[in-house]
């Protein structure tokens, strides 16, 4: 199959599976096709897919993500403040990692809005519907929300990262707390600690909080690099050897750059 096959094939299966979004007539270009498949993945609740949807969406991601470029987290050049400790800014759905951190919402099913531009939105969409069914079967199985600060490992399934760190950072209403500051502390410890328990290596840290929870930038990444170097100071037998912390912004790039450098 080529991508277009793919893509066709994919949105011609989601349409018979959520027949109120048939009537979308299928576009003959690139992008048009994969802002309505992208949109029918957001859309979908969690359940299951054949195999054989599994097979053809792996094939069409994979294909995607190796066509931006795949970057091998232990190969990038540690920090100056901590050798344990890199920066990248880029797309985190890149990384050849043992797992990367999703900044998730206490359902723990992802972002429904269709190609909305959050993480949760894009760690999901580039992993596969699967992920979701996942997610889902966790939150069943524990019976409530997902507490602010905790997390949850799910397999990265399209991803070239192995896992999926979800956890749920503080929303800031208002002035920020005490409260608010030991909650975000709490996601990067969450993390670490799951990411040991199964014996990985490396993890990719996306900015926790920052984007529509409103945590301020400068503060959540002191609150980041603090808790991650106690963490790692706190537990030397510990199977992380690496942790990447990953912005996409200019703005969170120029501050994680002068903290790591100092």
């Amino acid at each position: 199959m080529t991508q277009e096959e793919r893509r066709r094939w994919l949105i011609r299966y989601l349409q018979r599976e959520m027949p109120e979004y048939a009537h979308y007539g299928i576009p003959d270009d690139e992008a048009g096709q994969w802002h309505l498949l992208r949109a029918l993945f957001n859309v979908r609740p969690p359940a299951p897919v054949t195999q054989k949807f599994q097979r053809i969406e792996g094939e069409l991601l994979k294909t995607m993500t190796a066509a931006k470029g795949i970057v091998n987290g232990m190969a990038l050049p540690a920090s100056g403040l901590d050798s344990r400790l890199a920066l990248w800014q880029g797309d985190i759905t890149r990384l050849r990692i043992d797992a990367i951190v999703n900044a998730a919402n206490s359902q723990m099913l992802g972002c429904f809005l269709p190609n909305h531009n959050c993480i949760d939105n894009i760690e999901q969409t580039m992993a596969g519907v699967e992920m979701r069914y996942d997610c889902y079967k966790l939150m069943q199985a524990q019976g409530h929300d997902e507490p602010t600060g905790k997390a949850k490992i799910t397999s990265g399934y399209h991803l070239p990262a192995r896992f999926v760190l979800h956890t749920v950072g503080p929303i800031v209403q208002g002035s920020l707390t005490d409260e608010h500051r030991r909650l975000l502390a709490s996601c990067y410890e969450s993390c670490l600690t799951l990411a040991a328990e199964h014996g990985l290596k490396d993890v990719a840290f996306c900015c926790i909080s920052t984007g529509v929870f409103r945590f301020p930038k400068d503060e959540a990444a002191h609150i980041a690099i603090r808790t991650v170097r106690h963490w790692l100071d706190a537990h030397p037998d510990a199977s992380i050897e690496r942790v990447v912390f990953d912005v996409f912004e200019d703005a969170d790039r120029r501050i994680y750059e002068n903290l790591l450098n100092a």
